[in-house]
């Protein structure tokens, strides 16, 4: 079983937006038996609150199914029971690192270090460009998944 986590800042956009992503992506390749798939922020902003409008919409309209979500926070125990924790930008993975104490196992990831063009998912909360952060998202999870491959996970 592999097991990853998206990591957002309030984990009511980009990451509930890859967790649905990548979890409808290896339904698709029938592989949704190998696969443990969350989500959570790095603040406690957004606590209990669903998928931000915007992403839900988006979603809806590419026909992702949204998977059932109330915004979490990552804990320090996230690291011993995730493979990979997945950011989406590097101002998340400062705050990885510090609710994770460190990263010896090297599991903390930005998700488009996966992709030829390594940089920030931008938060759509602040752009509102969820057209944006979905495509990113998408490449993200693809790139993912070629990874895994590639490393013989899958």
């Amino acid at each position: 079983m592999i097991k990853v986590l998206f990591i957002c800042h309030g984990n009511i956009c980009r990451s509930p937006m890859a967790e649905a992503v990548l979890t409808n992506m290896v339904k698709e390749q029938g592989l949704e038996h190998q696969f443990q798939i969350a989500s959570a922020a790095t603040s406690t902003e957004e606590i209990g609150n669903g998928i931000h409008h915007g992403t839900r919409e988006k979603l809806k309209e590419k026909q992702i199914p949204i998977v059932p979500h109330h915004a979490v926070q990552m804990t320090r125990r996230d690291y011993t029971k995730y493979d990979y924790i997945i950011g989406m930008d590097s101002w998340n993975r400062r705050n990885m690192l510090r609710i994770a104490g460190d990263d010896s196992e090297g599991k903390i990831h930005l998700l488009l270090d996966f992709t030829e063009h390594p940089r920030d998912v931008a938060d759509p909360w602040y752009t509102g460009d969820f057209e944006q952060t979905y495509e990113d998202v998408v490449n993200g999870c693809e790139g993912f998944l070629q990874y895994l491959k590639m490393e013989g996970t899958l």
